[in-house]
């Protein structure tokens, strides 16, 4: 069932009444808790990964640069590789912020409105974000398909489709963050899911 508190709250930008977390199982019954607590493992799985790349690009760049400009022996693999791992950021970054909504967003139109208007404002846009999910993981995985049997030039044995991959993970996350608080509601954003405490 929908938590019509928390889409309110949501769309006005406020933030509801922090409850504790054993308060807040409680509320919700079994298996809104246990999705809650699986969307909670996507999220820092995605968090992880997305930050082994980072750390991976980190030490990426600095070597090609070292090659290039210290050994005059320019590596090939570096720049491709740190690419493909950027894409890997983007996309399921992407996904991750979208849950924490610390995407971009313009509000300037939907603060004009009445809390109502909010609201609907609110569904049409998770719904939205829905069908964009829905496409990416569709399409996506056409594309990975489609460019399976291909290989990329600097790593022979790397399938052109692994490198399209994320855009099909991202949308299956995202398609499940809509889900998430369209019918739970968003996450907590009072620190009890070890995010960023909010002051």
């Amino acid at each position: 069932m929908t938590d019509h508190g928390s889409l309110i709250d949501d769309a006005r930008g406020t933030t509801p009444t922090p409850t504790l977390p054993r308060e807040r199982e409680r509320e919700q019954s079994p298996a809104a808790a246990a999705f809650r607590r699986a969307m909670d493992v996507l999220y820092w799985t995605g968090a992880i990964a997305s930050c082994i790349a980072l750390v991976l690009i980190s030490a990426i760049i600095p070597w090609a640069v070292y090659t290039r400009y210290i050994l005059n022996s320019a590596a090939s693999w570096p720049e491709p590789l740190a690419v493909l791992l950027t894409v890997a950021v983007t996309f399921i970054g992407a996904a991750n912020c979208y849950r924490q909504r610390i995407h971009m967003n313009m509000t300037v139109g939907t603060n004009l409105l009445s809390p109502r208007l909010r609201v609907g404002a609110a569904f049409i846009s998770e719904l939205l974000m829905g069908a964009i999910a829905l496409f990416m993981l569709v399409w996506g995985m056409k594309l990975v398909l489609a460019t399976w049997g291909n290989s990329v030039d600097e790593f022979p044995s790397l399938s052109v489709g692994i490198t399209y991959l994320p855009i099909p993970v991202s949308g299956a996350m995202m398609l499940l963050f809509v889900i998430e608080r369209l019918t739970i509601g968003p996450p907590p954003q009072d620190g009890s899911d070890a995010h960023v405490p909010l002051d």
